[in-house]
């Protein structure tokens, strides 16, 4: 990792194991991300990304190694301190019951309303402003299990723009999602880097958007993470090769172009 990266961390992470039951899945990383910085997590399915992704949100204990949030150990901040800190995007399924699309952003401010949770005006402010952020204000009377999955993805999106996190930690948020969507959903996260300060660790399938949103790339694979860096080092053919067992001159990560003729 950069100097950079580490001297401004708001997530650190060394050493760390993670897994289940006290299995390690993956073993020795050794990553940060820092304000005003995405780093990216590739790999094939299986590699360990979501595993990884609910260790440091503080979902899964680790199974070894240590974890830090702006400063201090991840275990000794409560879940309010977490959700002031981090907001999360997981693939897994939101289920509501009878909940709109803006109720369900309006979780999102929970840290924020003390203890009788009523949204102030100001609440409600960025409530409007997150689903204006992501393209979902017109939304924002619809029943959300009535939506498609790629406006759940917005939705989810705009819930955790609304928590107002120094780090957002998203898998695989473009899934779901059309092409057009996809890179409006990136822009959205490069704004919020470059304008807020936000950090951003996320996992990603699309190679070559990967390139473009990165500032800095882990590479996963087998248990342990077999390379990361910017970029630029990260998508050169041989990484990729490696990275997913594809013989050589298959696949041009720089555009996405798989060449199948024998």
């Amino acid at each position: 990792m950069s100097d950079r990266m580490e001297d401004s961390a708001i997530l650190r992470a060394q050493g760390l194991a993670v897994g289940y039951d006290g299995a390690p899945l993956v073993s020795g990383i050794d990553l940060a991300v820092a304000a005003h910085g995405v780093v990216t997590l590739v790999g094939p399915n299986g590699a360990g990304k979501s595993t990884l992704l609910k260790t440091v949100a503080g979902l899964l204990a680790p199974v070894g190694g240590a974890v830090w949030l702006s400063g201090r150990p991840l275990e000794q901040l409560d879940p309010h301190e977490r959700a002031l800190e981090l907001s999360v995007m997981l693939t897994d399924r939101l289920r509501t019951e009878l909940l709109t699309c803006a109720d369900v952003v309006e979780m999102g401010r929970y840290p924020h309303t003390g203890r009788m949770g009523v949204p102030t005006s100001t609440d409600l402010a960025k409530v409007r402003e997150a689903m204006q952020t992501t393209r979902v204000w017109d939304l924002r009377d619809k029943d959300f299990m009535q939506l498609s999955d790629g406006q759940r993805q917005r939705v989810m999106l705009a819930r955790a723009i609304c928590q107002e996190p120094r780090l957002l930690v998203l898998d695989e948020p473009t899934s779901y999602l059309d092409v057009h969507y996809q890179i409006e959903l990136l822009a959205v996260l490069r704004e919020l880097v470059e304008t807020r300060g936000v950090g951003v660790l996320m996992s990603l399938h699309e190679l070559p958007l990967v390139w473009k949103v990165s500032d800095w790339v882990v590479c996963m694979k087998d248990g342990v993470i077999t390379a990361q860096g910017t970029p630029q080092e990260m998508c050169a053919p041989e990484v990729i090769d490696e990275l997913f067992d594809l013989e050589p001159g298959t696949f041009d990560p720089l555009t996405g172009m798989i060449d199948l003729r024998k």
